[in-house]
Parts: C-alpha cells; sequence; structure tokens
C-alpha cells in the first residue's frame, strides 16, 4: 500500500479548511532508463522522497476554494525541482480527466526546472500528453486558472503552465522557458537583467496579474465564483427604453459623445459589474490598456466583457492590434466556458500608426468580425458613445444591440467622410445627418434593437444611468439566452444581411 503523502502547504493555504483530499498516491516514478549521472537516479529519487513533502514532483486532489469544489494540481519544487518525469506527468493528466469527468475547474500551481533529464526523451514527449489533457479539459468548457510560482521554466512552463484561460503569477518569479544559467552556457551571453520575471510578462501581457501569495486565495475564489458559479441572484434594476417615435439629432449625439466629462464604461463597470477578474494583455506579448477585458457579473449574471476604454479626460480609446488581439481573447474565452459576451463600444476608431500597420491591425479587426459571428453563446453589443470605423465595428455584430440615446455608429467620424466626399471637413454635421448615425436611425434600420434614455446629461445621473444600460443588457442576455445556439448563431448572421437587403431595388 502507498503511503500518505503530505498536502503541500500552499494547498493547505488556499483550500477551504479539512477539504483537500489527495488522489493518485500510487503513481510513482521509477528508473526507467537507468540513468546515472554523478550518481545513480534511483538514490537520488529515494533521497528527494526523503527531502520532499510528497512521493513525486507534483500533488494533484480535489479541494473546495471559496466554497467551490476543484481539481488542484501543485508542484514540488523540492522534489528534483519540480521536475516533470514520467510519473509527474501522468498524475497530472489523469488529474485533467478526472476533472472532466467529475465536471470540476482546475487550479495549476506549477513551480519547476522543466522536463526531468534523467529520464530522458521519454519524459520529454509528455509534453504533448498533460498538453492535451488540458485540450480536453477546455473542450470540455471547464475553467483552468494557472498560478506561475518562482521558478517554473522549460517543458513545465511549455505545456500545462502556460495553457490557464486566467494566468496569474508570483511577484519576482523567474518564468522562462529556458534558464538564465543555461541560456548563458549554451549562447555566451546571459539575457538582460529582468526579461524572465512575472512582472515583465505582466507588461507585455502574457499573464493577467501579479498576485503576492497570501492574496491567491481571495483572488482564485474570486474568479471561481464567476467561472464556475452559483446559481445567479435575481434582477430588480429598472428598465427605461427610449419610445419608438424617438428621433435623436446626429450631430448633437456626435458633439455630446465626444464630452470628456461623461462617464465612461468605468463608471459603467463600478456601477454594475462585480466580482471582476481581469484580463491583461493578449497572452501572446501584446497589451494595450486601452481596452478593458474580464471575467466578472453583470448585475449578478456571469459573463465576459470586454470594452473600449477612454482616459479621463479624452476621448473614446482607438485598440492597437494588441488591443483586438486581446478582444478576441476574451471572446475565445466566453465561448470555451460557455459564459455570454457583453461588448462595449466607445471608440474614435482603430489605432492610426506605422506600429499599427505592420502589426496587421486590419487583420485583427476582420478576426474580430470573424470570430464574434460565429461564437456559440450569446452575444450582446453596447454602443456606449462614439461608434467610429471598423475599430466600432470589431465589436459590434452580437445577438442583440443596446445604444445609448447619444451614442452613434459611422464608418469613419463625420469629419473624415466631409474630407472624402468635399475635400473639406467643414461639411460634417451634413455628412452625420446623411449617413443615418443616431441611435434612433439605427434602431429603425435593425442595426440596434434597443435605445436607452441617458437624459439628463449623463454627468448628472451617473450611477442611474449605468443601472439601465446593464438592467436592459441583462434582460437581453437572459432572453437570447433561452435559444437554441444554432438557432441563434443562424439569426445572428441573417440579421446584417437583412439590413443589406432592405436597400435593393426590387427584381425586374
Amino acid at each position: 500500500m502507498a503511503e500518505v503523502v503530505a498536502i503541500p502547504a500552499l494547498v493547505v493555504e488556499l483550500a477551504d479548511p479539512g477539504t483537500p483530499v489527495t488522489w493518485d498516491e500510487d503513481v510513482r516514478a521509477g528508473d526507467p532508463m537507468g540513468f546515472v549521472d554523478r550518481r545513480p537516479y534511483i538514490e537520488r529519487l529515494a533521497e528527494a522522497r526523503e527531502r520532499a513533502a510528497g512521493d513525486e514532483a507534483v500533488w494533484t486532489g480535489r479541494g473546495r476554494i471559496g466554497g467551490i469544489d476543484a481539481a488542484i494540481i501543485a508542484s514540488d519544487f523540492d522534489f528534483l525541482a519540480g521536475t516533470m518525469g514520467i510519473a509527474a506527468a501522468v498524475r497530472i493528466a489523469r488529474a485533467l480527466d478526472r476533472a472532466v469527468a467529475e465536471r470540476l475547474p482546475v487550479i495549476g500551481l506549477p513551480a519547476s526546472g522543466g522536463t526531468r533529464m534523467q529520464e530522458g526523451t521519454p519524459a520529454f514527449v509528455q509534453m504533448a500528453a498533460v498538453s492535451a489533457a488540458v485540450r480536453r479539459l477546455r473542450d470540455a468548457r471547464l475553467p483552468y486558472l494557472v498560478y506561475l510560482r518562482h521558478p517554473t521554466t522549460g517543458g513545465v512552463l511549455a505545456s500545462w503552465g502556460s495553457l490557464g484561460h486566467l494566468t496569474f503569477a508570483e511577484p519576482e518569479a523567474l518564468i522562462g522557458l529556458t534558464g538564465p544559467r543555461v541560456i548563458a552556457a549554451m549562447t555566451g551571453e546571459a539575457l538582460p537583467e529582468g526579461i524572465q520575471t512575472s512582472e515583465h510578462l505582466y507588461e507585455h501581457g502574457i499573464i493577467d496579474r501579479v498576485v503576492p501569495r497570501a492574496e491567491l486565495r481571495d483572488v482564485l475564489a474570486t474568479a471561481l465564483a464567476v467561472l464556475a458559479p452559483p446559481a445567479p441572484e435575481p434582477m430588480d434594476a429598472p428598465i427605461l427604453h427610449l419610445p419608438e417615435d424617438a428621433s435623436i439629432d446626429p450631430w448633437e449625439a456626435v458633439t455630446r459623445s465626444r464630452r470628456v466629462d461623461r462617464p465612461g464604461v468605468r463608471e459603467l463597470f463600478a456601477a454594475c459589474i462585480s466580482e471582476i477578474t481581469w484580463l491583461s494583455g493578449d497572452g501572446v506579448g501584446g497589451r494595450d490598456d486601452g481596452c478593458l477585458a474580464a471575467v466578472a457579473r453583470v448585475h449578478g449574471i456571469p459573463a465576459v466583457v470586454v470594452a473600449s476604454d477612454r482616459r479621463p479626460g479624452e476621448r473614446g480609446a482607438r485598440l492597437t492590434a494588441a488591443g483586438y488581439r486581446t478582444v478576441r481573447r476574451a471572446m475565445s474565452l466566453a465561448d470555451e466556458l460557455d459564459l455570454p459576451l457583453v461588448t462595449i463600444i466607445d471608440t474614435a476608431g482603430a489605432d492610426i500608426s506605422v506600429r499599427s500597420e505592420e502589426e496587421g491591425l486590419a487583420a485583427e479587426v476582420a478576426r474580430c468580425l470573424a470570430e464574434l459571428s460565429a461564437l456559440r453563446v450569446p452575444t450582446l453589443s453596447v454602443l456606449f458613445g462614439e461608434g467610429t470605423g471598423g475599430g466600432a465595428m470589431a465589436l459590434l455584430p452580437a445577438d442583440r444591440v443596446v445604444a445609448c440615446e447619444h451614442s452613434w455608429l459611422a464608418p469613419i467620424q463625420p469629419e473624415g467622410a466631409s474630407e472624402i466626399l468635399h475635400r473639406t471637413t467643414d461639411r460634417a454635421r451634413e455628412l452625420a445627418e446623411a449617413q443615418a448615425v443616431s441611435s434612433t436611425e439605427l434602431r429603425r434600420l435593425g442595426i440596434v434593437d434597443v435605445v436607452v434614455p441617458d437624459r439628463p446629461q449623463p454627468g448628472e445621473e451617473g450611477e442611474a444611468f449605468a443601472a439601465r444600460v446593464a438592467a436592459t443588457a441583462v434582460t437581453l442576455l437572459r432572453d437570447i439566452g433561452s435559444q437554441d445556439p444554432a438557432t441563434r448563431i443562424a439569426a445572428r448572421s441573417q440579421r446584417w444581411r437583412r439590413v443589406a437587403e432592405r436597400f435593393l431595388e426590387p427584381p425586374g
């Protein structure tokens, strides 16, 4: 019979008292290669088992965090530097498959020097096995949260350490594919100081947050409350729509939306969005602070929310290619975890710069449009302020579209349209009226479903206005969430074609 394995201290800290249960105690490393470096491998294994808390480089089990059951996979760095050998990989893959069978979210807590050298290529190829197991978990639409600890390198980072839906990291942790000592030995040159740190990776959008260990339990509990939630609370916010016969002056909408003192999406978040876990960046090296993305509750409804965010005192944000990659990351997260997606639009257009052109900004906008059209989950867009160009369109074509009274949508800013057609910007007001940009015109054309009043001026109402927007959004989300996904996706696609067909001349 296998020995009873001690539960790692970090797991005890994170889990609700008395809840951790150990899995896979019977999976132990042997000596498949008969390997000898400076000492026989079998001796190193015996010594590691005496020194470490457990009998292998990973502990797997089940526990509750904030009352929510989760599978937990935790590295033990004291066991041969947390390296992933054959037995460790089998434990990881089994734990992930068991989580799928039991419908559990998974918490990954890696700290490792990578692949175990003494087990050679048979251990190395286990990167594929554990990555495939993570893919099965994600295909089952179950959450996977990762906390990268000091250090996390090599095959562990390049497999189960980098595949989380949300990724956090310990402060000042060493995180990199190849450790600095090996890099210097192999290349003859050391990497610049600070490159392989959690803080540097956060700045580049690779991880979502640097979290001190003392705060980790609360961070995980908040995320799990949205990603693996109990039933939502009932909603009691007031719902108020602009009458069908209302008509908003287009130029007034344009000028009002550009007021730098009006509420922005951060005020909307503060008024009606709770239990927020932010996504930081696109996950592949890019970050745009003008893109806000989070998993959160919108009036109690778990959702993924993504928004273009203008800075205080400025007009609508202009997102870069990294911003739209972050939008696509949010879309994929919503689709994988079966959460509705809410997009919030307030943009003066996509970024205009050499860098954005070189990074394929137009292609990123196109990919957002294509992915949003095919998401299996309910989608809702809120036209909150300015809605200019492809930068706005990338977030627009959802199942339902809510417009704030003085929001608007146009292929380019009215001044730009005036310049294109008349070689002057002086006819901007005329172009705003001619292009049907106002919220009420958009509703008449079938582009917008509901217009939410923002009078008196948004700054005078604050939270009441935000609550109306959120209440309307939640009501529509509940409605479209009850529909068959295939029917919903088909209707989403046909909706935009119907806008065009009403303008075609009759046949013959």
